[in-house]
């Protein structure tokens, strides 16, 4: 019976196949560092913050160590394709796992078709006059098709994407290096003067940064869902979260500081371009457009991969806890196939409104996902305070990452979650986000408060 009380075990993923390898596990780990959003969404941060974005992601890069660090103790003691929604049931109840379940859920397959539009827009450039949605489609088929036969096809696409997106953002950052350094042939040094204003646009340009970088971060929750269908679980959360920190540090921090010491911050080629175009145009790379544009592209198609994995893998979880229809939890050679399915289905509806109902719904969609991530990493740490100390009354022997200075540094985290929601209160273009995630995120809880009660009564 799926539980219904605080502390017990809330499922086991028995029906699910353990067909990930641990080199999979590795690339996911180390490729779902590398998301879409850096390439994307970094060029505004940086027109907005200057120089000054190295700090804000360096800022948020301490966040996201420790809610990492937070969520590998718990999946490391009790690993779960539910991840974070069943570690919040087991620590504070049904109620908490069914609102950070659902409303991830809904996180992922939104994006799914997000990047859908993303990567079509892009093919579209390539092949003009070919219809975006038809790209979106083809997509969608592709990657629901390798979700649906078995999680080792899954494991298969990440791997080679990520290691697509390892080498290449490793080859940016060496060439920039060495051009910072003076010594790529054919390139001047421009030492430091890219760095002199330092905040140009003041505070109110570094809060846009600081609110841009933190949600380039999401996407790293996926290796503790995948580690369940893990040969080794414990040893794959474990490596995992161990080396966030250098790869945090190198791709995201080191990859901004090369940009901005290469490229002017108020060039309109960083935003039109994106930044990493404009970088490798600036050392006069032949072709830096197109190749960062297959680069994006992977990155895209990467992410969509891996959000219907894990949209599929947090509904099967929900429902294995009595909290889904249990349609969605039917199980076939190891695959939730139906929750495939439907997180697909509801991913291209996405795509669709944002053809139909470009100026009401799908708007009021994006909103309302725009916050889910602080969401989940509130619920993260708080359950990370309540479930250590059973831990270690319990079954210390499980505690085999450990979060750093334990309560202190989880207590910084929460007062970090905290000093973002209270930014996005002040912007007027992240408020109506805050405002709208709040509305889904109560009314998930009061629906998953009522189940609570009912199994509870019944």
């Amino acid at each position: 019976m799926p539980s219904t009380t605080a502390g017990t075990p809330p499922e086991s993923d028995a029906a699910l196949s353990h067909g990930l390898k641990q080199r999979h596990l590795s690339m996911i780990a180390l490729g779902g560092v590398i998301g879409a959003g850096l390439f994307v969404g970094s060029g505004a941060g940086i027109a907005a913050a200057g120089p000054s974005i190295v700090l804000a992601y360096a800022l948020s890069g301490l966040l996201v160590m420790l809610v990492m660090r937070m969520l590998g103790e718990m999946s490391a003691a009790h690993p779960s394709s539910g991840s974070f929604s069943a570690h919040a049931e087991r620590a504070l109840g049904p109620w908490a796992g069914f609102t950070a379940g659902w409303s991830f859920w809904v996180l992922l397959c939104t994006a799914v078709g997000l990047e859908g539009i993303g990567a079509a827009k892009i093919v579209t450039g390539w092949l003009p006059g070919t219809p975006e949605w038809a790209w979106v489609a083809l997509f969608m088929v592709v990657f629901c098709g390798a979700n649906l036969a078995a999680v080792k096809n899954f494991g298969e696409f990440e791997f080679w994407f990520a290691a697509l997106k390892v080498v290449a953002i490793t080859l940016f950052l060496a060439l920039g290096v060495l051009a910072i350094a003076g010594v790529l042939p054919g390139t001047d040094s421009p030492g430091a003067s890219h760095l002199t204003d330092f905040l140009p646009n003041g505070g109110e340009g570094l809060v846009v940064g600081l609110l841009a970088s933190v949600f380039a971060y999401g996407g790293l929750e996926t290796v503790t869902i995948a580690a369940a269908e893990s040969e080794d679980p414990v040893r794959g959360v474990a490596s995992a979260v161990r080396t966030a920190m250098w790869r945090i540090a190198l791709f995201y921090i080191g990859s901004m500081a090369v940009i901005v010491t290469l490229v002017p911050w108020d060039s309109k080629e960083v935003v039109e371009k994106g930044p990493y175009v404009a970088a490798l145009d600036q050392l006069g790379i032949p072709g830096a457009g197109q190749l960062m544009n297959v680069v994006v592209l992977a990155a895209l198609l990467s992410a969509m991969n891996a959000n219907i994995y894990g949209a599929s893998r947090i509904a099967y979880s929900l429902v294995e806890r009595g909290q889904g229809p249990k349609a969605l939890g039917r199980v076939s050679a190891g695959v939730p196939r139906t929750a495939v399915l439907v997180s697909c289905v509801f991913g291209f509806v996405c795509v669709l409104l944002s053809y139909w109902r470009p100026d009401d719904v799908f708007p009021w969609l994006l909103n309302m996902i725009g916050a889910v991530i602080l969401v989940v990493w509130i619920f993260i740490a708080v359950s990370q305070l309540r479930l250590r100390g059973r831990l270690e009354r319990e079954a210390p022997e499980k505690l085999v990452v450990r979060m750093w200075a334990f309560p202190v540094l989880t207590w910084v985290a929460l007062a970090g979650m905290a000093a973002v929601f209270v930014l996005m209160a002040r912007e007027p273009g992240t408020r109506v986000q805050l405002y709208s995630t709040g509305g889904m995120t109560a009314f998930l809880a009061a629906a998953g408060y009522l189940w609570q009660r009912r199994r509870a009564g019944g």
